[in-house]
């Protein structure tokens, strides 16, 4: 194929249009659709195209499956000053996910910390879309989220937490937020299906196959290794485990093990992920409110510091947000596999085909 066609870019806004449309037209209500494109977009617009544009044609099989409600109900009870429950109806778990980091932030700017814990969700992409929202309004936010098992523990032999992620963010006086987005397994399962897509190797100890041995061939991939591989994974089990406690214990639901596979086959039933969100209003605690101060020296401090090779020292989110200042400016790129599964939804749904940027 050629490099033009390869090279295929589109605008923020024109993506935008594209995933509304689809959503809507598979059957998603306009606040799901706009909750689910505001965070594929703001994914792929930090370069994460993994949990961003690659997942439409999945969510759309899920919704016209019925696996996820496409106009759900969603309830939330305030259980006390600080803390609540959302049951998001087996709706998008981005409808879920922006809903309840609201209401935790809500919570927060009225007694300085927020926490809500949400059942009866779904997958809802990038953990840093709801971490950032919290960042957006002021406030130090953290989420989390359950999934289904796709990683060995450590010295296991068969997957037991799922990926299982931890998002961090924190507001910056005059700057973009601190963004730190990670998976307690070594690499998310979405990296793995990325690379196959794209004919990729994997990274050395991030993944094994059915046998439980490193492999770097997403093909034989059957689990995943807990961040750290196999002489430290102790420590991303643990943190999985973590993640665990906070989002399905809290919620009241199935942990992850026991949680439909994400993949399917089984596009009907609902899954029943569940996730947990917390807001923290900075001022809240140190008297004299220091908070933004002493967040610009640390992060002066932390950039300042020599980097290896004469190379530089980049804060959680600085490589986002440069990606998605380039992004913005030159477009978001598509890659073969992609396009293919974009036209493919333009055809079946009768919507406009996205239109590449000149």
């Amino acid at each position: 194929m050629s490099k033009g066609v390869a090279d295929f870019k589109v605008a923020r806004s024109e993506l935008e249009r594209f995933m509304l449309a689809v959503l809507e037209g598979a059957g998603a209500d306009e606040v799901s659709a706009r909750a689910v494109t505001r965070a594929l977009v703001t994914a792929s617009r930090m370069g994460t195209d993994s949990h961003g544009l690659r997942l439409l044609p999945h969510y759309v099989r899920a919704l016209q499956g019925g696996r996820i409600a496409g106009a759900p109900r969603l309830r939330f009870e305030r259980r006390l000053p600080a803390t609540g429950y959302l049951d998001a109806g087996n709706g998008f778990g981005h409808l879920a996910g922006y809903t309840a980091m609201a209401h935790a932030v809500d919570m927060a700017e009225q007694v300085g910390l927020g926490a809500v814990a949400v059942g009866h969700s779904s997958h809802f992409g990038a953990a840093g879309c709801y971490a950032l929202a919290a960042a957006e309004r002021g406030l130090i936010g953290l989420a989390l989220c359950n999934s289904d098992p796709f990683v060995l523990l450590h010295e296991g032999v068969q997957p037991f937490h799922g990926t299982n992620p931890i998002a961090f963010a924190a507001p910056v006086a005059d700057g973009l937020p601190y963004l730190f987005d990670m998976a307690t397994s070594a690499i998310p399962w979405n990296r793995v299906q990325q690379y196959g897509a794209i004919d990729r190797e994997l990274p050395d100890q991030v993944a094994a196959d059915a046998e439980g041995r490193v492999t770097r061939t997403p093909a034989d991939v059957a689990a995943l290794l807990p961040l750290g591989g196999a002489d430290f994974g102790f420590k991303g089990a643990g943190l999985g485990g973590m993640v665990e406690v906070l989002s399905s214990t809290l919620a009241g639901m199935a942990n992850g093990f026991r949680l439909l596979p994400m993949g399917g086959p089984d596009m009907a039933t609902p899954r029943g992920v569940a996730h947990f969100f917390l807001a923290m209003k900075p001022d809240a605690f140190a008297p004299g409110e220091p908070y933004a101060e002493r967040m610009r020296d640390y992060l002066a401090d932390l950039r300042a510091q020599p980097g290896r090779g004469g190379g530089a020292v980049l804060a959680p989110g600085d490589r986002e947000w440069a990606c998605q200042a380039r992004r913005d400016a030159e477009g978001i790129p598509l890659d073969m596999a992609n396009q293919q599964a974009y036209r493919e939804l333009a055809e079946r749904l009768e919507i406009l085909p996205l239109e590449r940027l000149a």
